[in-house]
């Protein structure tokens, strides 16, 4: 995709910190953007210049009133990014924390009795609050289970699941350990056409990244990222929710307006360098549309992504720079399989007669950088149906290039025989 533009990838590779080398390591190749993307240079230097202010939000003084407008400029990006017209969006501590906020409210102030159903292909996060909040709440939590060997989960695999007194419900949008993403406008159509009044909530954190969100085709009431996968920094998460599941009880400062979120005083920079990375995208996808509309943009963006990361793992999956694909090495195991098109710019495999451990450390030693997922609190959900103890997630964003995955395959055939 990208490739098709002249010295585009050049420029996209200028603007994020670390890109070829770590600074704990040397030169490496960073296949590991699923449990952390790259960093925007933009994102850092905000950060440093807004940690330097001492001034407070809400006050009568110029700087006050500059960190004011940076919020509001954020919360515009933000549903600029979420495509999202209404609804409440705000910043917390994590996803994971927005979750358990977003989920303990829905599961306490849904209408008494009924359901909260979910996945097994979700995160512990959204599992440990359904499960915790629930149980609170009096109500039954029950798991659809997915299809191991599509690593995703469908409309019918929810559908037995759901009944008209199903209260609150799950999606992830696209699993962390498979890669596969979810169709999460048909599971909720599905799911309101049981239960209309259900409360729908959605784990967008590994999906953010990779092609795009549209929140008001998709019929939810919550959606959570976690902006340190989408190319900004650890500490903060960021949320929406409807107008109907924002005007319910939930915590927040006494007296404070009743569609108010956040918590306390938020740092200012969590909102602005998330108005960074929307500019990322602006900037990203002006090279794709001549539109001038600020979100045509970033969905060109999100369009150019998806298309890149396509290539970058068909190029993984088939081979490319003179180099079999996995898909020609006898001893290695894809999860989801070769032909899937459901995934996300990740694949996860397995080597025959080598622990995931072995095989990232073999990689590491050749400058590459993947992470082994286990059959634990985080994995076990995918690897234990599969039998499988752990796996090596390889996991790409766009900036990354063809010559790294044959750089990648190249150390595979060393490594798997």
């Amino acid at each position: 995709m990208f490739a098709n533009h002249d010295g585009l990838i050049e420029k996209i590779r200028d603007r994020f910190h670390h890109v070829e080398s770590c600074p704990y390591q040397g030169p490496r190749i960073f296949f590991e953007n699923a449990g952390g993307a790259l960093t925007l240079k933009s994102v850092v230097t905000r950060s440093a210049e807004l940690a330097a202010i001492p001034d407070n939000q809400g006050r009568d003084n110029p700087a006050s009133h500059e960190l004011d407008r940076l919020i509001d400029q954020a919360r515009a990006d933000i549903r600029i990014f979420f495509g999202a017209a209404k609804g409440p969006v705000f910043v917390g501590e994590s996803g994971t924390e927005l979750l358990f906020r977003l989920i303990s409210t829905a599961a306490l102030e849904a209408p008494p009795g009924g359901t909260v159903v979910g996945s097994t292909l979700e995160h512990p996060a959204s599992v440990g609050a359904c499960e915790r909040w629930a149980k609170v709440a009096g109500r039954d939590f029950v798991q659809a289970p997915h299809n191991p060997e599509t690593g995703s989960v469908t409309a019918e695999d929810y559908r037995p699941f759901v009944t008209p007194e199903t209260r609150v419900a799950t999606i992830v949008h696209t699993s962390p350990v498979t890669g596969m993403a979810v169709d999460v406008g048909g599971i909720a159509k599905s799911i309101r056409e049981i239960s209309p009044d259900c409360f729908i909530i959605v784990d967008g954190i590994q999906h953010a990244a990779h092609g795009g969100l549209d929140i008001d085709s998709y019929g939810i009431d919550g959606y959570v990222i976690s902006p340190y996968k989408v190319f900004s920094r650890h500490g903060y998460g960021v949320a929406w929710v409807s107008e109907r599941l924002g005007s319910l009880p939930h915590n927040r400062l006494t007296g404070a307006a009743a569609d108010q979120w956040d918590l306390g005083t938020r740092d200012t920079a969590s909102y602005a360098t998330f108005s960074d990375v929307v500019d990322y995208f602006d900037w990203l996808g002006s090279h794709f549309t001549s539109a001038t509309d600020r979100r045509q943009r970033v969905e060109a963006a999100g369009t150019a992504i998806r298309q890149q990361e396509k290539d970058l793992t068909d190029a993984m999956l088939y081979g490319i720079g003179g180099q079999d694909g996995l898909a020609a090495m006898s001893t290695v195991t894809v999860i989801g399989g070769i032909e899937n098109p459901l995934r996300e710019g990740l694949v996860s495999l397995a080597v025959e007669g080598l622990t995931a451990v072995d095989v990232v450390s073999a990689l590491r030693e050749k400058g590459i950088r993947v992470h082994a997922r286990k059959d634990d609190h985080y994995s076990g959900n995918i690897l234990t149906p599969l039998k499988m103890k752990d796996c090596v997630r390889v996991s790409m964003c766009h900036y990354n290039t063809e010559e790294e995955v044959a750089r990648f395959l190249e150390a595979m055939h060393e490594i798997a025989g």
